[in-house]
């Protein structure tokens, strides 16, 4: 992937099986608003898809571009019926992205626990 560019942009989402198909084919129509090839891969056998935009890393605008990309990837994978991450979690690059999915209780319950393992936040 990254020799078609110079660079990349991938995450991972996961979505309901019998959406698979149609995830898949909805990332390459969001690279595509967004002016980015884009592809996937995965673990069909779960729904775990790994959605790549491939940007030219000498192109500041590309970048943003893709960024605004992977947004739009998050509301795919949940409008399928899916989540913004699988195998990967969430980390800093998915801050906030369990808003998507999770109504406020869930949210708040999940920042208690994670005070808990990581009070400094980090």
């Amino acid at each position: 992937m990254i020799a078609a560019r110079g660079g990349k942009v991938s995450e991972d989402i996961v979505v309901p099986l019998e959406r698979l198909a149609e995830a898949i084919v909805a990332t390459r129509e969001i690279g595509a608003r967004h002016g980015l090839p884009a592809c996937s891969w995965g673990h069909a056998g779960d729904g775990n898809v790994h959605s790549t935009f491939m940007i030219d890393l000498e192109d500041p605008a590309e970048a943003q571009r893709s960024v605004h990309a992977v947004q739009d990837l998050f509301t795919l994978a949940v409008g399928l019926g899916g989540s913004v991450s699988g195998e990967h979690g969430l980390g800093l690059a998915k801050r906030g992205a369990l808003a998507r999915q999770w109504p406020e209780p869930a949210l708040a319950l999940h920042e208690q626990i994670k005070d808990v393992f990581d009070p400094k936040g980090c």
